[in-house]
């Protein structure tokens, strides 16, 4: 492991996987005038501080220990696929796993330094990093780049948060860093703090490259597509359409086997645009070492023998454990279904476990197929795909064209066909702006499904509450509490999520 100490107050450890999965440059410190970066590979190490929210491990100490956006817990599966219709409600652990499934988010309001809220410290970060580099003496050319991964960082960042919190405090000036200004917790209009997202988006997308010469660093896919999911997200259609279109040329294409897009071995293919690399040997009992994947270990019961692992980690079920309701949705042609198991032997033997005494399928959408003897597995962890893309790009032109049109309805059969081996869609699917909705819904829930953005997509198309319901979930506030503490220490003027 590489490591670089700088003597202000950044305190930066980040893990990122290269092509060997071993980039993992560490940064700690506090600068100071006399050791302040001044080569280009100083700056370069000094930006790769953003990153660090964005792995997979369990995560890291600043302030406050505090998981990362990826982290097996506390990360997107839990905070947007679990509490959603697609997965039963997990009881046997109680705490934050039974809060999580339930979709009742209160209990975060007791949440102290450790919740995703002190994030807000991130921002302000990266605002100093893009001062630091808009200064420092370097090439143009690498200036734009380092930038573009701190802007990208920092939007990405409060993308998350935006859907956590509603709009949080943040510093974009650097002038008021380490002033007055840094206590004042008021929150902003979701106007302004959306426009920084998209700023910051827009310039990440106009300055990365489009394949990074270290895999696993931020690209320009990621960035258009995080700004397409910006624009759909607050309604502006006629913006994301053009992002989209931006996003095609790009020389992605759909797999035609879906399950490889989750297989260690063909991890890298035509269709993922971004994904959290993770190493197998990476350890899973302290902060060292790479991102790991271990949600075989979540998702397996603990009777069940897999190829590596001798069951997960919880018993009777595991705590991701899709509803009978979502698994029979999907045509029993589907290939995508096949990666929910309905039925097994256990272990030890004894009476199968199928319909009749398991809450739902066994979910092994990442098979353990790592080396045995490792602690987790190896397969990355894909946040953006291609199919992502044009299931979106086909929701915006049904927007801008007030109901389908022939293309964007290809756009939802090349998924269907290449993926599920399905035929297309039926009329009556296609026949008005609304049904058409339905069906890109269904259908990103058939092919995203715990890819962390179902919670989201159903808030989009206004299913959230109608969802829980049907699967036996009381629907509550959407948004995350914001923590007591920090609501304490603005002294009032940071006000509480509506709804708590």
């Amino acid at each position: 492991m590489k490591k670089i100490v700088y003597a202000v107050s950044i305190t930066a450890t980040m893990i990122l996987g290269a092509c060997n999965k071993n980039f993992d440059p560490v940064l700690n410190g506090v600068l100071i005038p006399t050791n302040f970066p001044k080569t280009e590979s100083d700056f370069e190490l000094y930006t790769l501080q953003a990153y660090k929210p964005f792995g997979s491990k369990w995560g890291y100490n600043d302030v406050a220990y505090q998981n990362m956006f990826f982290s097996p817990e506390y990360g997107q599966f839990v905070m947007f696929d679990l509490p959603t219709d697609e997965f039963n409600i997990f009881t046997e652990q109680g705490g934050a796993w039974e809060g999580f499934s339930k979709a009742d988010f209160s209990f975060m309001r007791t949440q102290g330094k450790a919740s995703h809220f002190e994030k807000v410290r991130y921002i302000t970060r990266m605002t100093q990093v893009i001062a630091d580099l808009q200064k420092a003496n370097i090439s143009d050319a690498k200036r734009k780049l380092f930038i573009a991964e701190a802007r990208m960082g920092r939007g990405w960042a409060m993308y998350y948060l935006l859907h956590m919190y509603g709009p949080v405090p943040f510093i974009t000036d650097p002038a008021k860093i380490n002033t007055e200004a840094e206590t004042d917790l008021t929150r902003p209009t979701r106007e302004a703090f959306v426009k920084v997202i998209e700023e910051d988006l827009r310039y990440a997308a106009d300055n990365l490259p489009v394949a990074p010469a270290q895999y696993g660093r931020f690209n320009k896919g990621l960035a258009l597509g995080s700004l397409m999911r910006l624009y759909l997200n607050e309604k502006n259609y006629a913006k994301a359409e053009p992002v989209g279109r931006e996003i095609l040329p790009l020389g992605y294409s759909l797999v035609t086997d879906y399950a490889g897009l989750f297989r260690e071995v063909t991890e890298k293919n035509s269709e993922t645009i971004y994904a959290i690399t993770v190493d197998p040997a990476a350890p899973t009992n302290g902060d060292g070492g790479g991102n790991f994947n271990a949600m075989a270990l979540y998702c397996l019961p603990n009777d069940f023998k897999s190829f590596k692992l001798n069951g997960g980690w919880y018993s009777p079920n595991g705590i991701y454990c899709p509803t009978w309701q979502f698994y029979d949705s999907f045509d029993v042609n589907d290939k995508r279904r096949s990666l929910m198991i309905p039925s097994y032997i256990p272990k030890n033997g004894g009476a199968e476990r199928n319909r009749a005494n398991m809450r739902g399928p066994v979910l092994r959408k990442y098979p353990d197929e790592s080396t045995p003897g490792a602690d987790v597995q190896g397969n990355d962890i894909p946040l953006l795909r291609y199919a992502d893309v044009l299931l979106m790009l086909a929701e915006a032109i049904n927007h801008n064209s007030n109901g389908p049109t022939s293309e964007a309805i290809g756009y939802v059969n090349d998924v269907r066909f290449k993926h599920g081996g399905l035929g297309p869609l039926a009329a009556t699917a296609t026949g008005s702006l609304t049904a058409f909705d339905e069906a890109i819904l269904k259908e990103r829930g058939w092919d995203l499904y715990f890819e962390g953005v179902r919670k989201i997509d159903l808030i989009r198309m206004g299913k959230y509450a109608s969802a829980l319901q049907s699967v036996g979930k009381i629907p509550g506030p959407e948004l995350f509490p914001v923590p007591q503490y920090a609501i304490d220490v603005s002294k009032g003027k940071l006000t509480p999520t509506p709804g708590y």
